[in-house]
């Protein structure tokens, strides 16, 4: 049997409706690979699954088949079931692993057991500034960074790997021949180029909202864990971080403040026991890197001392004080901030005040 014969099988399997995640494990177990299952026929088949298996032969799907044939035959475009060896592994540890996944770019990455960075559509500008910063400071580490690809805090952490030199892995809802949203097209066609889009739904697979939290399991799946940086109490954030925790996976959280109502899920998740993160180190030392961090561009490293530094003296100080004694605007003085204090050579106190620190 040719490897394009095999793999129709696999996907005559798993696009019939009606035969979902569940009565596909069922099959699998019962016979082994898709040809069996089919070799076994109907009655062998219903007596596993049930009168739908009844589906699996009667409906139609050659044309759904030889499209998605064609597709994976295209350069980085690739079809993977559960028994080819590029299979990601860490997806086999969980419960309910896709029986497919379709991938654009390198799918060797989805064996890089990397970190999710996940967080609220609706983010503030602070808070894509700090997934960016964190992606970006983990990515130049070597960690992969896995996310949804979603507006706000998801693109934002693709797009800190990226400006890392790292490696970044997007789940996405729809088919993968699709881009949702179309906002993100750009965002999506660099991470083809330089990591992996996956998706396990069908090619041609619009946004249904149902998908999105369905996805998330192989979000945390993939990943050691999983760092929401701003979420509201009810959110797809928190449902990820939940089946990271029900997979076996570190679920970190950021705090932030109390006002805020992004901020809310993450103290909810703390309460829960996620852990505290307020540096990328907080991070590498759970996962096993305890080397520190290098030294951000902002960073004179022949001094040790950035301008910001040097502006902020040995006393606490506030924002304004900054502005007045660099002449940079606030909004490019709290990007660098922020990359200072993953790095630990600054604190922000009470009162938003900042601190140098030894």
């Amino acid at each position: 049997m040719s490897d394009s014969e095999g793999l129709a099988g696999w996907l005559r399997l798993t696009l019939t409706p009606g035969i979902g995640g569940e009565r596909q494990r069922k099959l699998l177990a019962a016979f082994g690979l898709p040809e069996a299952i089919f070799a076994a026929g109907r009655l062998a088949a219903r007596s596993v699954a049930g009168e739908r298996a009844d589906l699996l032969f009667d409906h139609d799907c050659d044309a759904a088949i030889d499209h998605a044939l064609a597709w994976a035959g295209q350069p980085n475009q690739h079809i993977l079931n559960l028994a080819d060896a590029a299979y990601p592994q860490a997806l086999l540890e969980i419960p309910d692993p896709p029986s497919l996944l379709y991938a654009r770019g390198n799918p060797a990455l989805l064996q890089r057991r990397g970190l999710a960075i996940v967080g609220s559509r609706n983010s503030t500008p602070q808070g894509q500034q700090t997934a960016e910063t964190f992606a970006r400071a983990l990515a130049a580490r070597g960690i992969a960074i896995i996310s949804g690809l979603a507006l706000g805090i998801d693109a934002a952490a693709h797009r800190g790997a990226l400006a890392g030199d790292g490696e970044t892995i997007a789940v996405i809802g729809t088919g993968a021949d699709r881009i949702y949203p179309a906002r993100n097209k750009e965002l999506a066609l660099a991470i083809a180029e330089r990591g992996v889009i996956v998706s396990e739904f069908p090619l041609g697979t619009p946004a249904i909202a149902a998908n999105f939290p369905r996805r998330n399991r192989i979000i945390s799946g993939l990943s050691r864990g999983v760092l929401v940086v701003e979420a509201a109490p009810e959110s797809g954030s928190l449902i990820t971080a939940r089946l990271a925790a029900e997979q076996g996976r570190e679920v970190f959280a950021i705090p932030g403040s109390i006002h805020s109502p992004v901020a809310r899920g993450c103290h909810k998740l703390i309460k829960q026991g996620a852990k505290l993160v307020e540096t990328a180190q907080d991070i590498l030392e759970e996962l096993g890197a305890f080397a520190p961090l290098t030294p951000s561009p902002e960073v004179d490293t022949a001094s040790g001392e950035s301008d910001i530094l040097q502006a902020l003296g040995h006393d606490p100080c506030t924002l304004d004080d900054l502005v007045e004694r660099t002449g940079q605007s606030a909004d490019l003085l709290l990007g660098e901030l922020l990359t200072l204090e993953l790095d630990g050579l600054i604190a922000t106190l009470p009162g938003s005040r900042y601190q140098r620190l030894a």
